[in-house]
């Protein structure tokens, strides 16, 4: 089961579904939480004024300020926490988004999942940016929780988004610790998304995953590239899913996320949460 893991706390954005859903997490398997919110310093400070004395003091009122909003955001998350009687700590940061995001990803390479809200795409934040950057640089699997999440997370439902790849394999194995604690499994796979090898076949996987005692039920269902993510989502409602677990294609080059198609779409509009490894 996961024993440490790291949550990004929206400083910019609605904290509360990273809240809700990293706590009842720690309640349910006893994880610890790290919780962590940056608040984003502008790069424009040293424009602003010449003299090394007055820009050293902007720098700091900046920084400071920074600090006062990553303590704002962690505030929810310390009473929450403080309530469900887990075993958390809290980091507020305050940075530049380039090391902002060097920061938050490295950190997350020592923690077993890394829990982060949706990226609200109307909003322009780099809050929404740190989430993406997570899924290529963080080495291990991250939970993504709609934006409209409240209340408690649940993992008893699972939905298993197959396509015989290393990065489903990759999101297979990092799920493994919800999956063995989850009361039904369903291996999801769509038609046209792409031949599948018959080595990592649908069934081949079922049989596996009934060798580690975790009996799943396959859905398979015919739909063209672009109708992908809503299939997903459809049979998730069908299926009364809890949470969905796939690959995180796409890769991030020159501080530029590049996300492949069902990846984009599914972190655009996501019904329920999601895990994704890269």
């Amino acid at each position: 089961m996961f024993k440490n893991i790291l949550v990004h706390i929206p400083t910019e954005l609605s904290p509360r579904p990273a809240v809700d859903g990293s706590v009842s997490l720690a309640l349910a398997t006893g994880a610890h939480l790290d919780a962590m919110a940056i608040g984003y310093e502008t790069a424009s400070v040293p424009f602003v004024v010449e003299g090394s004395v007055a820009v050293a003091s902007l720098f700091e009122v900046e920084h400071a300020q920074a600090l006062v909003r990553a303590e704002a955001a962690l505030r929810v998350f310390d009473i929450e926490a403080r309530n469900a009687g887990i075993s958390y700590a809290t980091r507020a940061v305050g940075a530049l988004p380039i090391d902002a995001r060097e920061t938050i990803c490295a950190s997350a390479r020592l923690h077993d999942l890394t829990v982060v809200v949706q990226p609200l795409g109307e909003y322009n934040s780099y809050d929404n940016v740190i989430p993406r950057e997570l899924l290529f640089e963080a080495g291990g699997p991250v939970l993504f929780m709609p934006y409209t999440f409240h209340g408690a997370f649940s993992a008893k439902r699972i939905g298993i988004c197959w396509d015989g790849s290393r990065l489903a394999a990759r999101a297979l194995h990092d799920a493994m610790p919800l999956l063995r604690a989850a009361d039904a499994l369903a291996v999801i796979t769509i038609g046209a998304a792409g031949p599948i090898p018959s080595e990592s076949s649908t069934d081949h996987l079922v049989r596996y995953l009934a060798k580690e005692g975790l009996p799943a039920k396959i859905a398979s269902l015919p739909a063209s590239k672009s109708e992908v993510q809503s299939i997903l989502l459809s049979i998730a409602a069908d299926e009364s899913l809890d949470l969905l677990v796939m690959g995180g294609y796409g890769h991030s080059r020159l501080q530029e996320t590049l996300l492949g198609g069902v990846t984009r779409d599914m972190l655009r509009a996501m019904t329920v949460p999601v895990l994704m490894s890269h």
